[in-house]
């Protein structure tokens, strides 16, 4: 076969560091224009070519609107947390991963960030030690 064909999308989910409520009303929308989330993390959509590494591409969306705070004044102590979720989407369920992420306002007055990783994490069968997770 001359070339590659790949459908490959991932559900990444990263917060801000110690978890803390920095990402604030006022630079939401500048911080999650392509991203969805809340105050203290985000979701994306991550479609990746055949040569795109995974850590590479999480660490330039996380650079982005880092750099975007620290150019504004007042925040410069906002920072990424380490480490990061991703999760395979198969192509049946893209649009539904891109609707939870669009509405996840609405999504996090039901439900805690923490419920919804744990059940993220379960229903991909990952394994995690729960001292590591908070």
């Amino acid at each position: 076969m001359p070339s590659t064909h790949l459908s490959l999308h991932l559900h990444i989910v990263f917060s801000t560091k110690h978890r803390e409520a920095r990402i604030t009303t006022e630079r939401r929308d500048r911080l999650h224009a392509d991203l969805g989330g809340v105050d203290d993390h985000v979701h994306l959509l991550l479609g990746l070519t055949a040569t795109a590494r995974l850590a590479d591409g999480v660490r330039d969306m996380k650079a982005v609107p880092c750099k975007r705070v620290h150019e504004e004044p007042g925040d410069r102590a906002f920072a990424w947390q380490q480490g990061d979720g991703a999760f395979t989407v198969s192509p049946s369920h893209r649009e539904n991963v891109r609707n939870s992420i669009a509405c996840q306002e609405e999504h996090h007055r039901k439900r805690t960030f923490q419920a919804e990783y744990l059940e993220l994490l379960h229903r991909c069968g990952v394994d995690f030690d729960k001292r590591d997770l908070w």
